[in-house]
């Protein structure tokens, strides 16, 4: 081997080491930095509320980080339990009847609040398949996110007896996409999950969940073909 190859070989080794090292670092380097961003933005919202006697770092010379966030919890935990009785579901129900009377906060918070019972309610199955339709056309497909079975007035008006509400996402941000009333029998369920087909569309089609074939996938001519010697 001459010496222009050992080195072509040698730099190929270590392009290969960097690039592995950089399919480790990076995703723990990024989740590392959006996880302490996320914990200082609540830190600084919650921690100036919180009493002087109560906060460690009057006490420590150095910040700790979390705090806020682990008060947040829970005092989000703590609402949540005394809305369960009585007395708390009086005291929301007078505070919702204040907010009624404000013309446009009544109807962000109307909207905000049903959001969040579509969304974090457990009796709810929003967004817990994936599936695909054809989209923008027919012969291309979409992966689309099951919302809810369409109901009100959009599904008195549809021509079709049964449609679903499904979110279209966009690549590679997923937070974004659109609203789309599909025909039952036009949506193909999907066996992946949500957060596989969420990261197949965050990737462009470059991460791709493994499917498994336990039988010879037959092409579609070869099907046609059996059924058409099927007999009836």
């Amino acid at each position: 081997m001459s010496e222009k190859q050992k080195r072509l070989g040698a730099g190929r080794r270590l392009r290969n080491y960097f690039l592995t090292g950089l399919i480790i670092v990076a995703p723990l380097a990024i989740t590392a930095y959006l996880t302490w961003t996320f914990i200082g933005w609540v830190d600084s919202w919650v921690k100036p509320y919180i009493p002087q006697v109560y906060n460690p770092d009057n006490y420590l010379p150095f910040a700790v980080p979390g705090f806020g966030l682990l008060t947040a919890l829970f005092l989000i935990t703590m609402i949540g339990f005394l809305t369960a009785n009585l007395v708390g579901r009086s005291i929301i129900g007078f505070g919702e009847s204040l907010l009624d009377r404000m013309p446009l906060v009544r109807s962000l918070y109307k909207g905000l609040k049903q959001i969040f019972q579509t969304v974090l309610a457990e009796q709810s199955g929003s967004f817990k398949q994936a599936a695909l339709i054809e989209y923008p056309r027919r012969g291309l497909w979409s992966i689309v996110f099951i919302a809810t079975d369409t109901k009100g007035e959009v599904s008195s008006r549809l021509p079709e007896e049964e449609s679903i509400s499904v979110f279209l996402p966009t690549t590679p941000n997923p937070t974004s996409g659109f609203l789309l009333f599909v025909p039952r029998k036009d949506v193909l369920i999907l066996d992946m999950s949500v957060e596989e087909a969420a990261k197949m569309v965050i990737s462009a089609g470059l991460v791709s969940p493994d499917f498994p074939k336990t039988l010879p996938v037959q092409s579609k001519s070869k099907l046609k073909q059996n059924k058409a010697a099927a007999p009836e």
